[in-house]
């Protein structure tokens, strides 16, 4: 069974910055896009940042200019690097893998981000 665990959330103040990451169970040996999503309190889960294996990469109005994400393409996984953090960042944040098609094909059980002074 594939899983895919992220790491790196907490507790930040505003302004603050955190490296969020994903490992897998497997290594992935094709893949279309990674990448996270996020879902913000109140709210359906939302795209936060894409990356193809290639770099092309997509990110939400919201928080262009504040977060990068980059992979690792040895193992085919994201990271996301979020700077400048809003309270309105908090939610509980996402890693996925789409292997096949556009849509995502696995997920992480999501890891809690909290900006708050």
């Amino acid at each position: 069974q594939v899983q895919l665990v992220e790491s790196g959330g907490g507790l930040v103040q505003p302004g603050g910055s955190l490296m969020l990451s994903c490992a897998a169970s497997v290594r992935f040996f094709h893949i279309n896009h990674m990448g996270w999503y996020r879902q913000l309190p109140g709210k359906q889960r939302a795209l936060v940042a894409r990356i193809t294996p290639g770099g092309d990469t997509i990110y939400a109005d919201s928080v262009k200019g504040r977060f990068t994400i980059s992979r690792d393409n040895g193992k085919n996984l994201p990271s996301l690097q979020m700077n400048s953090l809003k309270p309105e960042d908090t939610g509980v944040y996402y890693c996925y893998a789409a292997i096949s098609g556009p849509l995502p094909n696995y997920w992480g059980q999501g890891t809690q981000v909290t900006v708050s002074s």
